[in-house]
């Protein structure tokens, strides 16, 4: 198989001068946000949304969260990004409200195309409906939406959408079990 270089890649434009401009400043904005102190959630909502993040009210972002680009992220009312989550957010990336996304999370919304040999970069978004939640060590890939009211298990691996109000676990994930709350299904 004759594959060619991988120079074809590196050399390809894969951001704007606008989106390379805005790396730059946030290299100099991702210290100050992992620097500041944990109780400071507004603060930190307020320099996600001076990158162009769309941030709800009442919103928790742990300092050790690694945001790639705030501009590729909108987060609704009362949702929380927990220690040391991992926002790949190549694409764009829309968590509604009343999210949890546990420690350790990985929400990776970009990826290369392996069927060509330059494996150019594609960014396809991620998904989060409201009130689901993403546990501990979670991986979420590409294109991938979440449902209102779902839940990933911890340590799954999710390279599929989960239906709204299911819960799913395993390598690839699988559905588990309908969610219920207080014993009740959300139709109740």
């Amino acid at each position: 198989m004759n594959i060619p270089a991988t120079g074809e890649n590196r050399s390809s434009t894969k951001y704007s001068r606008r989106e390379m401009g805005l790396r730059l400043l946030w290299s100099v904005g991702r210290v100050i946000f992992q620097c500041s102190p944990r109780p400071l959630f507004g603060f930190r909502s307020w320099l996600l949304r001076l990158f162009g993040a769309k941030v709800g009210r009442e919103v928790h972002i742990y300092p050790s969260a690694l945001i790639y680009y705030p501009w590729n992220l909108e987060i609704g009312d009362w949702s929380c990004i927990g220690e040391w989550a991992l926002v790949y957010n190549l694409g764009e990336v829309t968590i509604g409200e009343r999210v949890t996304i546990s420690q350790r999370v990985h929400l990776c919304a970009g990826t290369h195309d392996y069927r060509d040999a330059a494996m150019p970069l594609i960014r396809l978004p991620i998904t989060v409906g409201s009130s689901a939640w993403i546990c501990a060590d979670a991986f979420v890939g590409p294109g991938v939406k979440v449902g209102e009211g779902a839940v990933v298990g911890a340590r799954a691996v999710v390279v599929k959408d989960v239906p709204e109000w299911m819960v799913v676990g395993g390598n690839p994930a699988k559905i588990l079990k309908r969610r219920e709350i207080n014993g009740q299904g959300p139709e109740s």
